[in-house]
């Protein structure tokens, strides 16, 4: 079903998700209008939509996602919104009240806007990190949206995001002001890459800094499988698609899919070195200190920041909750998706590989060029 003469909402849309789910709209449809939402819209966004837009007329709105008047004049008209907004935080260096007011209020209030200006679709996009793992590692191997999982999610941002699900699961059938009903729908990804990911990005820089020699945080065994952005902007536009759709808009409305592709299950230290290793970056044979070791330390970590807090802030850069999710196996199917909602993978994994390979080849000269000026 296509989304030809719709008027369209991204926000989050200078976003690393949000660029490029803007451009694959721009290829594949024929929108009346696509309205591009975010705090700040770079002007380099723009012209590189300039050639893509064709008859499409691409409009800005600036501001915070808590803003309600420039939620209602985003919203207004439009018949759908894709919700890639948010604040990721994985090391506690954001307030919880400012990561609970975008994540969580924000999407209350664009939910609320979406009724009020009949707006009939949204596209949520939560993250794998709501499903876990748990305190205890229990791995889960392949899972789907039916593995039963005992989740005990400790990371702020976890809890924001799973609260934001929450909010979209209970918004499904709203009565809308002009008698319609709304239609929800959630996406987890695996962990995202592709060129513009600021988290591999970060991982070269360390690995400069550590004479290009990767620090493994994972063991091989803790297997993921991380999933490319390209497809992960195609998963959005298929929910999309099949909302428009009436014959499958109530079976996929208010359900939450899994967003993965073929990329091979690899640990999280073992994937920055598959993407690098062409660039001449080696990795660690073991972590430095034995998992014991390290969980003990950021125990401590914790512990000091608790007491340091009223004076000074203090974020370690290591925390049990994260160290528990490098080192846990933890992988998912995106058959769901392919069955509702038509998904499977547009970019295969070479194809993947070679773009995110090729995008830190061009920033890495430059990144050893700024470090040798420091």
């Amino acid at each position: 079903m296509s989304l030809s003469g719709d008027v369209c909402v991204v926000t989050g849309a200078s976003g690393f998700l949000g660029k490029n789910l803007v451009q694959l709209l721009l290829e594949e449809e024929k929108l009346a209008e696509i309205r591009l939402l975010d705090k700040t819209i770079q002007p380099e966004l723009l012209r590189d939509l300039e050639d893509k837009r064709g008859e499409t007329t691409v409009s800005v709105f600036e501001g915070d996602i808590r803003n309600a008047d420039l939620l209602r004049r985003a919203c207004q008209g439009a018949s759908i919104i894709f919700h890639t907004a948010s604040l990721i935080d994985v090391t506690g260096r954001v307030d919880e009240s400012e990561l609970h007011g975008v994540n969580v209020k924000g999407t209350q209030m664009l939910l609320e806007t979406c009724i009020q200006e009949n707006v009939c679709s949204i596209i949520y996009t939560s993250s794998i990190e709501v499903a876990g793992p748990n305190p205890r590692g229990d791995p889960i191997v392949n899972g789907d949206e039916e593995t039963p999982y005992s989740a005990c999610l400790k990371f702020p941002y976890s809890r924001t995001k799973k609260e934001a699900e929450e909010l979209c699961r209970q918004a499904q059938g709203e009565a809308l002001r002009n008698g319609g009903r709304l239609a929800t729908c959630t996406l987890r990804p695996m962990y995202i890459f592709g060129a513009g990911c600021r988290f591999t990005l970060g991982h070269m820089r360390d690995g400069i800094c550590n004479r290009d020699v990767l620090r493994r945080m994972s063991p091989r065994k803790a297997l993921v499988n991380p999933v490319f952005v390209g497809n992960v902007a195609y998963a959005h536009l298929q929910a999309a698609r099949a909302l428009r759709d009436p014959r499958r808009r109530a079976l996929v409305g208010g359900n939450f899919y899994y967003v993965a592709d073929d990329t091979p299950p690899v640990s999280y230290s073992d994937f920055n070195h598959v993407v690098l290793a062409p660039l001449g970056f080696d990795i660690q044979e073991r972590p430095t200190l034995p998992f014991p070791v390290l969980y003990l330390f950021c125990f401590l970590m914790e512990m000091l920041q608790m007491m340091l807090r009223p004076f000074v802030r203090f974020t370690p850069p290591l925390n049990r909750q994260l160290l528990t999710m490098l080192n846990t196996p933890f992988s998912f199917s995106y058959q769901k998706a392919k069955r509702d909602l038509g998904y499977t993978p547009r970019y295969g994994w070479e194809e993947a590989r070679k773009i995110t390979t090729d995008w830190l080849a061009l920033m890495l000269a430059k990144e050893r060029a700024q470090m040798k000026a420091k």
